[in-house]
């Protein structure tokens, strides 16, 4: 059956901010306090979708959450008037009020992990979105993640879009940041590599945390039903120096894995089980080794952390590679000798999307890849799929709403609520999600 890869970005809210709250992330941690420039990140968000857009690739908007999130602050205790709730706990609960206001579901890699109908057990497409349990800012998430891809797609006859995993550790779920599909073509059977930091009960002494537990992969493929999955162990070595999320050293299209040699705590046998779980095609390993590209090189340039794609009408795959990979000369020399190459690999563009990339953000953060027949294409919402016309007036709707600087202090601000509900309220009609979308349309 011929099916095609689309991408579902994650709209950068008007919270966007550097308040360092992801532990093993050096990006967050480095740039902690600095100002963020939320409308320039959105406009880069929107431009790289653009870019993706214009070489044929389908592309849709996933809208940001509210943010400041009133109501799980007045879950922690706090009443009064909204603006009265945000300044209260700013003042005895700070940790607790930025990750009310984290900006965090614009990297939409983690919003789900996503099975295609060639793969699932029932022939529908399988959404289980993550409960992101290991960070308090990210595990406000999976609610309304899920109320957002229920708009997107929303035939149950040809998706099935799941609850989040129960929010505990022994469950812990990243979503597709530690998700890779092979194959042949997108219509055929492939091979889901599930990649997984720590067993639930093993004890975890590394100095940042594991964050997707075996269990919890184990549990998404059963509940999607997925064939050809293998589950393979990330690299210890890796998560202590930075890689907080397996696509940071690790991605693939089609047939071709694109990785680190750090990628795997055991690569020739997670080589051998993709192999073993190939149907029709032979996969093909891209490994970059330490000496060519060192960890640090890899995780500041974030060569890995781009997107690996198939333009329509192009034999060869495609890299679209944030500026920072164009930057550090060792990972662009990396990306140059992929294109000089025979290899599967031959071309890399560059995107503009450091505001995201000061976060530990990089372009393949920003998106949810989801695998969609015809039909099933057109079973999805036309309002929330990126066309020039919507790529406009998206543009001047941020450029009305959104503040060029915010620091982590200006998220106490109460005007920042009637600001970004004001953004968010305008949204919901520019992408036809109807009343009611978000918490305070409801009220």
């Amino acid at each position: 059956m011929t099916a095609l890869e689309a991408n579902a970005d994650g709209l950068i809210g008007p919270t966007h901010s550097y308040a360092g709250l992801s532990p093993g992330n050096l990006a967050s941690s480095l740039n902690r306090g600095e100002a963020s420039n939320p409308r320039a990140a959105v406009l880069q968000g929107l431009d790289k979708m653009k870019a993706l857009a214009d070489l044929g690739l389908p592309q849709f908007v996933l809208p940001p959450h509210e943010r400041p999130d009133i109501g799980f602050l007045r879950t922690l205790g706090f009443t009064g008037s909204d603006a009265r709730v945000l300044e209260q706990a700013w003042k005895d609960a700070p940790a607790f009020a930025a990750a009310a206001c984290s900006a965090s579901p614009m990297w939409a890699a983690n919003a789900a992990t996503v099975t295609p109908s060639a793969d699932s057990a029932d022939g529908r497409v399988h959404f289980t979105p993550a409960n992101l349990h290991t960070n308090l800012h990210r595990s406000l998430e999976h609610a309304q993640t899920r109320h957002a891809l229920d708009a997107l797609f929303p035939d149950p006859t040809r998706f099935a879009v799941h609850d989040a995993l129960p929010a505990v550790a022994h469950l812990a779920d990243e979503g597709a940041a530690n998700h890779v599909r092979l194959c042949a073509d997108h219509g055929s059977a492939g091979v889901n590599l599930l990649v997984w930091g720590r067993d639930a009960f093993e004890v975890w002494d590394g100095p940042f945390p594991a964050r997707q537990t075996r269990q919890a992969s184990e549990a998404i493929a059963r509940r999607h039903g997925a064939n050809g999955a293998v589950l393979a162990q990330q690299s210890r070595a890796a998560i202590a120096g930075g890689t907080f999320h397996n696509d940071v050293v690790c991605v693939g299209a089609l047939d071709t894995l694109f990785h680190h040699a750090l990628a795997f705590e055991a690569t020739a046998a997670t080589h051998t089980a993709i192999r073993a779980a190939a149907t029709g095609f032979e996969p093909i390993f891209v490994e970059v080794s330490t000496a060519d590209l060192p960890l640090a090189d890899a995780i500041s340039s974030y060569l890995f952390n781009s997107m690996l794609v198939q333009i329509p009408g192009e034999d060869r795959l495609t890299l679209i590679c944030p500026t920072e990979t164009r930057d550090n000369p060792r990972a662009h020399a990396v990306a140059q000798s992929l294109t000089a190459s025979n290899g599967p690999i031959g071309r890399v563009e560059y995107v503009d999307v450091r505001q995201s990339m000061r976060n530990g953000g990089g372009p393949a953060c920003l998106r949810l890849r989801v695998v969609l027949t015809e039909a099933e294409l057109a079973a999805t919402n036309p309002a929330m799929r990126l066309t020039e016309a919507l790529h406009a007036r998206l543009s001047a709707w941020a450029n009305r709403w959104y503040r060029d600087t915010l620091t982590p202090a200006d998220l106490a601000d109460p005007a920042l609520i009637a600001e970004s509900r004001g953004a968010l309220d305008e949204l919901t009609a520019l992408l036809g999600l109807g009343s009611g979308f978000y918490p305070f349309q409801r009220t």
